[in-house]
């Protein structure tokens, strides 16, 4: 036997150099929304209100159910349906909270002060 140390349960210090990581955020493009989840309905779908001013029952997709992780209040990317666009959609992406803050600084979420009322 070899007296090695042991790593076991020992975890690195990362430093922190005061620099935010450089992060790459996913834009809507065509006709995707961005959107703020009102309400879990179960089953995968929710209630979602969209910044073009309408409110859509949208869902998780079965490519992105186990993947996606979504609540109450979380901003997500909306691909509205081709038939019903106005009514239903599909969850495609969902922001974290520092994506939502760059968001927010390029103009991307111009009508969300209005939805934050209530």
């Amino acid at each position: 036997m070899q007296n090695r140390p042991s790593y076991k349960g020992k975890k690195k210090n990362k430093r922190n150099t005061g620099e935010e990581p450089i992060i790459k955020v996913r834009t809507p493009r065509n006709n995707e929304v961005i959107g703020i989840v009102e309400q879990r309905l179960g089953g995968s779908r929710m209630t979602v209100r969209c910044l073009d001013g309408k409110t859509r029952n949208c869902r998780i997709p079965g490519r992105l159910k186990r993947r996606l992780w979504v609540r109450e209040g979380d901003t997500a990317l909306i691909q509205p349906w081709e038939f019903e666009q106005e009514k239903k959609g599909d969850v495609i992406f969902v922001y974290k909270k520092n994506q939502v803050e760059w968001l927010s600084k390029r103009g991307f979420l111009k009508g969300l002060n209005e939805f934050e009322e209530f």
